[in-house]
């Protein structure tokens, strides 16, 4: 006798992941359910990845009216309305929420709004009521790490500086990955006073040098105050409502308006009593997946944050959509490669990097290695007055020369690095790139005219 489930398929989290599997599971005419506590669309939507390029938007016109004076125009800043953007920004998410729950309803998925836990491993409960699925998906993803210091609790995390409503005029922020330096090119473009404490002399540590040293240049040039090989040790409150921040160097910093930890992510598994579906994390509470994003439980699966492995919202999307391919369209062998997948730091400059590091491919490779590098200042920024550099590498491998890494930073290499990752991706060496004509004057051009 077959078992009669509730649904075919379950997902617990409403974010990128959650959403790109049932939806196209839907679309294969399968019976959908997701689960999801708070605001649909999850961090990417509603404090990350959208919100977070209209504060990078904003922030650039910052630097283009400072540039037009290089161009003869006579602007000034006659004041930046931080509540008008912030009101623009939320009425933007809430158009893609509204979007979203329209969509769900189009398709025939059901929408729970609560917070799921396990029953058992076919079988979950929200706000007090059972629902079961042939298969459940987790997509539940990461929350931001908390400081663990004296007066933590007068701190805030990425999620609050998207709640802010009015602009802190002096910001401390404690981190050196793509979150901290976004934030704080953002906050010093708009502004603030920013210091930027780093646990080491680097940003960007797992990046390849040629970018995270660069941008850690720039962002000493631009303003910005960085405290490195520095810890905060304890906040204090004052009367005032401002902020006292002492470190491990034993010297302070008065008149804080906000403290931002950008320390990391951690999983996302409050509640969702995972051991009564015996499914197993690792050592760092992700959950543990194979490439077919299969736990160890054969039909329950996981994608996005919640696995550990590159955190972006398009490969979340893509595991998502390849997850359900494979288990309601027939194919078979459906899955993501997780290699070469291209992301973009929205720093000042932005930096855009796809596959190997200079550094991670000559300690595996050694001399197979060889390298084509260049450094530069883009036109546009001659012009301007204000020297922003460009620096581009190409690793390459073996007598062939394929490439396997290409590293940005500059103005407009957010942009260029989509179309040059679809090239990499189909095994593009060093003279398919040489072959290719340029496209003059751009900036884009010096990755096929390297030498």
């Amino acid at each position: 006798m077959t078992h009669q489930f509730d649904y075919d398929l379950i997902t617990l989290g409403a974010g990128s992941g959650g959403l790109s599997i049932v939806e196209r599971a839907a679309s294969y005419g399968q019976r959908c359910a997701v689960v999801e506590r708070g605001d649909i669309g999850g961090t990417c939507v509603n404090v990350g990845c959208v919100p977070k390029k209209i504060m990078w938007f904003a922030a650039n016109l910052a630097h283009v009216i400072d540039d037009a004076g290089g161009y003869g125009y006579s602007l000034t800043k006659n004041g930046f309305d931080w509540g008008k953007l912030v009101e623009k920004r939320e009425r933007y998410i809430s158009g893609i929420n509204q979007w979203y729950h329209g969509y769900m309803k189009e398709l025939g998925v059901d929408e729970i709004e609560g917070e799921a836990s396990f029953v058992d491993a076919n079988t979950v409960s929200v706000n007090g009521r059972h629902y079961s699925a042939r298969h459940i998906a987790i997509a539940t993803g990461t929350r931001p790490r908390v400081a663990e210091i004296p007066g933590g609790e007068h701190a805030i995390t990425s999620d609050g500086f998207f709640e802010l409503e009015q602009q802190p005029d002096r910001v401390a922020i404690a981190g050196s990955g793509y979150i901290a330096v976004e934030l704080a090119g953002v906050l010093n473009a708009l502004g603030s006073h920013v210091t930027l404490y780093l646990r080491k002399h680097h940003v960007l540590g797992e990046f390849d040098s040629l970018v995270s040293t660069t941008l850690l240049e720039e962002l000493a040039k631009s303003g910005i105050e960085l405290r490195t090989n520095c810890e905060i040790t304890r906040i204090t409150r004052a009367a005032s409502g401002r902020m006292v921040v002492e470190d491990n160097h034993g010297v302070g910093l008065e008149d804080v308006d906000q403290v931002i930890y950008a320390i990391g992510r951690a999983p996302d598994l409050e509640g969702l009593k995972l051991e009564n579906a015996g499914v197993e994390v690792n050592q760092k509470g992700f959950i543990t997946t194979d490439i077919y994003q299969c736990t160890n439980q054969s039909h329950i699966f996981a994608l996005g944050d919640i696995t550990g492995r590159a955190p972006l919202t398009p490969v979340a999307v893509a595991a998502g959509r390849r997850l359900a391919d494979r288990l309601y369209n027939n194919q078979a062998d459906r899955h993501l490669d997780y290699e070469l997948i291209p992301t973009v730091v929205f720093s000042h400059p932005p930096i855009g990097t796809v596959g190997a590091t200079e550094e991670a491919a000559r300690a595996q490779y050694g001399d197979r290695i060889k390298v084509y590098q260049t450094r530069f200042t883009a036109m546009y920024n001659s012009i301007s007055g204000h020297d922003v550099p460009t620096a581009m590498k190409l690793v390459c491998l073996d007598e062939e020369e394929k490439i396997i890494g290409c590293h940005m930073i500059g103005p407009a290499v957010d942009e260029m690095l989509q179309g040059f990752a679809v090239a990499i991706r189909m095994g593009a060496t060093k003279r398919d790139f040489d072959d290719t004509v340029a496209i003059h004057p751009t900036s884009s051009e010096e990755l096929v005219t390297m030498r």
